[in-house]
């Protein structure tokens, strides 16, 4: 294996209007630039407008530049919040539209929201990465929108959380690294 840093894309799972996960994307991606022991990269799904699967013929550009993207990267930190005890439908779209191999033998972690931090979003996630052949570490920072936004909308995290979000990014490097050497 070269000493090539990996390049690690942080997934942000919302496209919706006034959503928070460009917040939380940039305050992951600040402790983990901090580290230097790899590449990170805000990735965010409202900018490739993908359509929603069998609406179209699969052949737009967002779907391939989407995809393109996705194979580049070595692993992932994906940015979930709740919606209905789930992931967004832009989420789930944007798994579904990328095709398999894009993701197959690579390492996710989750930083998830919502009122009960966003954990059965993740739990649903997880079964999702399943089929898609990433593993999903361990390491899972939840956030409450009770205790880490004001009024619902403002993101200010406790620093509690710090070693949570570091544990999940050493587990995905880790995985990534060794699952690097099956592709």
């Amino acid at each position: 294996m070269t000493n090539e840093k990996l390049n690690i894309g942080i997934i942000l799972g919302s496209t919706r209007q006034g959503r928070v996960s460009p917040e939380v994307g940039e305050w992951v991606k600040e402790i983990a630039d901090k580290r230097g022991d790899a590449n990170f990269e805000i990735v965010d799904l409202a900018d490739y407008q993908l359509p929603f699967l069998g609406t179209t013929d699969g052949t737009e550009p967002g779907i391939a530049a989407w995809t393109e993207k996705i194979s580049n990267l070595d692993g992932f930190v994906f940015i979930v919040q709740e919606y209905n005890h789930s992931i967004s439908g832009a989420l789930k779209n944007a798994l579904d539209s990328a095709n398999r191999e894009a993701w197959g033998n690579k390492a996710a972690g989750i930083v998830s929201y919502g009122g009960s931090g966003g954990a059965r979003a993740a739990e649903h996630l997880r079964g999702i990465f399943g089929e898609l052949q990433v593993a999903s570490v361990k390491g899972h920072p939840t956030l409450s929108l009770f205790t880490d936004f004001e009024n619902y909308s403002t993101f200010k995290p406790s620093e509690i959380h710090l070693p949570t979000v570091n544990l999940m990014l050493d587990q995905v490097l880790a995985w990534s690294g060794v699952l690097k050497t099956l592709r």
